[in-house]
């Protein structure tokens, strides 16, 4: 079980490789989300079934099946991601327990989650992957396969 942090980090680098290794003709396979991001396979696939649930993905079954954006990446703030990973997430908090963890704790991780919300509605995830590419990340073009097995 990974904790809310890793949660939603996972999400952010789903989101991420699906929108800036992605094309329209080709989704992006939950093996090559893994593969460039060091993360279990299976680890992964809640996240995404999540993420696709709430309308941020599109699943693509077949053979050359995988994942696309379900909007423009320009249109899906990093605060939309982030609350798919906490609701998700949420059921493994709700049962911590103990009067420290529930006055003390949970107050205090709400506040920081808040403000966290309000730094993530002020990106986008097209934004980015505008950074991605000011890093030096290439993009795969349109038609062409970004990865190889």
């Amino acid at each position: 079980m990974h904790s809310i942090r890793e949660r939603t980090a996972i999400a952010l680098v789903i989101m991420l490789d699906v929108a800036f290794y992605g094309t329209a003709e080709r989704p992006v396979s939950t093996i090559e989300i893994a593969e460039r991001s060091s993360l279990a396979r299976r680890g992964l696939e809640p996240i995404l079934q999540g993420l696709a649930r709430a309308g941020l993905l599109k699943g693509v079954r077949g053979p050359h099946g995988g994942y696309r954006l379900a909007l423009p990446a320009r249109e899906i703030l990093l605060s939309d991601i982030c609350r798919i990973a906490l609701h998700d997430g949420a059921h493994a908090a709700d049962r911590r327990q103990g009067a420290l963890f529930n006055t003390v704790i949970r107050p205090f991780l709400d506040q920081m989650d808040g403000l966290l919300a309000h730094e993530y509605s002020k990106l986008t995830l097209q934004d980015f992957v505008r950074q991605a590419e000011m890093r030096g990340l290439t993009r795969p073009a349109a038609g062409t396969s970004a990865f190889h097995i």
